[in-house]
């Protein structure tokens, strides 16, 4: 380990950036106001940046002496959204969703389309003549409009994209914004592309449609084709009281408890080898970090390990909850510590950490 190297800090100037990159609309497949923001802050730091094919950022920051592990890093850009399908007319539209949504967060909230983020509204009928089914079961997709106001008119063709209009603020201890998943991510690799240990080459991917099938991310690793991979996102922490008064012991993870290490999940079982470097290096630096419940979801690792003749991949996330919702909620120190591991983590990495048997 290279202790005299500078650590990455997540301070002022990391949450104000992580504000813009929250406030930006980025919903999968158009993720060019993040990728403007991204490329803007890793110029300077980076020896090679490429956007390739699908909109993936890829960005290598070269380590020193031989032999030098290649680690993939990936955030992706994108967060879930809503893709205009149809106007009709009086400035109402049809839309479906992109990424995982529940509708019955939608009826009321404000909205942004298109690049010019006009304001709108996801409109229903009101609850005085709402049927009984759809007061019991939630009003579906197909009864619910974006309305922009009828001089938007034949303004935004099919296929234009929609984000929620949440503004990132803090709140005491806690973070809050409509897409800390997975921009959290993206703000921690931009500050560990900055403070990129020597011992490795570092791969940073800010990959494209994760939140509609991880699919930015098998394309970046099968363009880097790394050692090894590391996944960084935000997971639902799900630690709020079970409504029945019972324990609840399906939270997958808790925010305040540090970031969470992914044991396996809907699409990765994660490297053995890997969990115990972060387990260890958490230990040894006294970085609290927990273990996510294995369970449903998946990560850029899902796509990343599956790659070439298989990558090992682990994943490392920040605790919110409310994710994929309106507004989502993270712990500040939860994000420090995060920062604090990985970074401590990839200056132990050595080749020699993948001979031993998986």
């Amino acid at each position: 380990m290279n202790s005299t190297q500078e650590k990455p800090k997540i301070l002022a100037a990391q949450i104000k950036l992580l504000e813009r990159l929250s406030n930006a609309c980025a919903v999968s497949g158009d993720e060019g106001a993040v990728r403007k923001i991204v490329l803007e802050q890793i110029k300077y730091y980076a020896d090679q940046i490429n956007t390739d094919a699908l909109g993936n950022v890829l960005a290598i920051k070269h380590g020193r002496g031989r032999n030098r592990p290649k680690v993939m890093l990936a955030a992706h850009m994108d967060e879930v959204g809503f893709i205009l399908i149809h106007d009709e007319g009086g400035g109402l539209y049809r839309f479906n969703i992109a990424g995982g949504i529940d509708t019955r967060n939608l009826a009321g909230k404000q909205v942004l389309v298109g690049p010019e983020e006009a304001p709108g509204l996801i409109g229903t009928s009101p609850i005085h003549l709402t049927s009984a089914s759809d007061k019991k079961n939630g009003v579906p997709l197909n009864n619910l409009r974006i309305d922009i106001g009828p001089g938007n008119t034949g303004k935004f063709k099919i296929g234009t994209r929609a984000a929620f209009a949440t503004r990132f603020s803090r709140l005491g201890p806690s973070l809050r914004g409509k897409a800390l998943d997975d921009r959290v991510g993206v703000a921690s690799l931009i500050a560990l592309l900055q403070h990129a240990p020597e011992n490795i080459d570092l791969m940073a991917a800010f990959t494209v449609q994760e939140e509609v099938g991880l699919r930015g991310a098998k394309v970046a690793a099968h363009t880097f084709n790394p050692d090894m991979g590391i996944a960084l996102d935000c997971t639902p922490s799900l630690d709020m009281p079970a409504w029945d008064g019972r324990e609840n012991v399906l939270y997958r993870s808790k925010i305040g408890l540090g970031p969470a290490i992914y044991v396996g999940d809907g699409s990765t079982l994660s490297d053995p080898r890997l969990i115990s470097l972060l387990r260890k290096t958490g230990d040894e630096e006294n970085i609290p970090y927990q273990l996510r419940q294995p369970g449903l979801g998946g990560t850029d690792a899902g796509a990343i390990h599956l790659s070439r003749a298989g990558i090992p991949a682990v994943s490392v996330s920040v605790p919110g909850r409310y994710l994929h919702t309106p507004a989502s909620l993270i712990r500040l120190k939860d994000w420090q510590n995060s920062v604090a591991l990985i970074h401590a983590a990839l200056t132990r990495i050595t080749l020699e950490l993948l001979k031993s048997p998986r």
